[in-house]
């Protein structure tokens, strides 16, 4: 359930934009939230990374559960892909700060996910409720 619900905030935090313009009297619950999006990001990018070495782990699943391998590689598309966007800062500074190709190829891959932030957010609040709800 954990899991779900830091799903869930990091993709509230990720589509914060495109929620507060539509609703934003939610700007409040928002700014509480905000000042953690960095350790929710990096929290979210290594529960992504583990949700993913999982996923591909137990791909023989896929022939016996299709529908929930397929459900549970996208929790961990989500966790991991919000996760980076959320916790760039802090993922730079304490994992890529050491080698400078590496880094230009994290702003590189960031800058490009950037420009579906909103999308990922929204697809990663529907993956954490699914994912309390049948989990």
């Amino acid at each position: 359930m954990i899991g779900g619900l830091i799903t869930i905030v990091g993709g509230l935090l990720a589509a914060s934009g495109f929620i507060i313009s539509r609703k934003p009297n939610a700007k409040e619950l928002i700014d509480k939230i905000a000042p953690y999006a960095g350790m929710i990001g990096l929290i979210m990018f290594g529960w992504g990374v583990w949700e993913t070495l999982s996923v591909v782990r137990n791909v023989s699943i896929l022939s016996v559960a299709p529908l929930r391998w397929v459900f549970w590689a996208g929790v961990a598309a989500a966790d991991l892909l919000v996760g980076f966007i959320l916790g760039f800062g802090m993922i730079s500074k304490y994992m890529l700060s050491k080698n400078a190709a590496a880094l230009e190829k994290g702003q590189r891959l960031r800058t490009k996910l950037v420009k579906v932030q909103a999308p990922l957010g929204l697809f990663a609040m529907v993956m954490g409720v699914l994912f309390i709800v049948f989990i």
